[in-house]
């Protein structure tokens, strides 16, 4: 979600130049979800109720928008405005759909973000509010034009040729952070969390004035991701839900024993 945020970072900063450039990216990307909302989102956001928004990771070659695999992750995540909380739930790819022997990180292979979401929200019993669909794949440009990000690994691994220390604080490169991103080891949750060091490093790039000003930051980031968040939409988000950081717990969903408490959880940041 934060990644989504970059492009209404400078809406405010910039006058009236730059928020129209960051408005056309946004709206490059918005692509809606061909799911009927069980709740009226802009009703949610412009009172600053909790909302949840799908988190999907893919890694690609082909432009996000021709896109037809499986998901590498997937994380929900709820924002509750109120309690300052936000909770951010991984599921493992192995996931059983409820109903069906299909896994949840071929969902979107069998029927594109409609079947993902509907899968999500079946199997966990919860609303989908917003998705997001990010190419981690595409992220080398962005990263390089953001100038590289730094962020501090969890685990002690070496991938294409790069090392990486728990612990320790690394400058990355578009390269480096694909090869971060890229460490097969360890379960989903842990892949999960690389994703989400990175997208938050380069989120904190993007809310400096001189990043900002990148217009081939903006437009690397608008090439991929693709959400069924309008401009308005992300801009209440801005406005209205930026302290929900303050407290984040994370959850995780590796088999179907954990989907109960995962639901609950969500559910309760929901105020459902």
């Amino acid at each position: 979600m934060w990644f989504v945020l970059l492009f209404v970072l400078g809406g405010a900063t910039f006058g009236m130049t730059r928020y129209r450039s960051v408005k056309s990216s946004a709206n490059s990307s918005y692509v809606p979800s061909g799911v009927t909302s069980k709740r009226n989102v802009s009703s949610l956001l412009n009172n600053s109720k909790p909302v949840s928004i799908l988190l999907m990771g893919v890694a690609t070659d082909q432009t996000i928008s021709n896109y037809n695999g499986d998901t590498n992750s997937m994380m929900v995540l709820t924002l509750n405005p109120k309690t300052n909380k936000t909770t951010i739930t991984s599921i493992s790819d192995d996931l059983a759909i409820k109903g069906s022997a299909k896994t949840i990180g071929a969902a979107y292979a069998n029927g594109q973000t409609k079947a993902a979401v509907t899968a999500v929200e079946n199997t966990l019993n919860v609303p989908v509010d917003f998705y997001a669909l990010i190419n981690m794949g595409g992220m080398n440009k962005a990263i390089n034009d953001a100038n590289g990000v730094t962020v501090t690994p969890n685990a002690t691994f070496t991938s294409n040729g790069y090392s990486f220390t728990n612990g320790v604080s690394t400058h990355m490169n578009g390269d480096k952070a694909t090869a971060y991103l890229a460490m097969k080891n360890g379960d989903d949750a842990a892949r999960q969390q690389r994703q989400r060091d990175v997208l938050s490093a380069l989120v904190s790039k993007s809310a400096s004035i001189s990043t900002l000003f990148n217009q081939d930051l903006i437009d690397s980031v608008s090439d991929q991701v693709q959400t069924d968040m309008t401009f308005d939409n992300m801009t209440a988000l801005a406005k209205n839900y930026n302290s929900v950081g303050k407290n984040t717990t994370n959850n995780s969903i590796a088999n179907s024993s954990d989907v109960k408490a995962a639901t609950s959880a969500i559910n309760s940041n929901l105020g459902l």
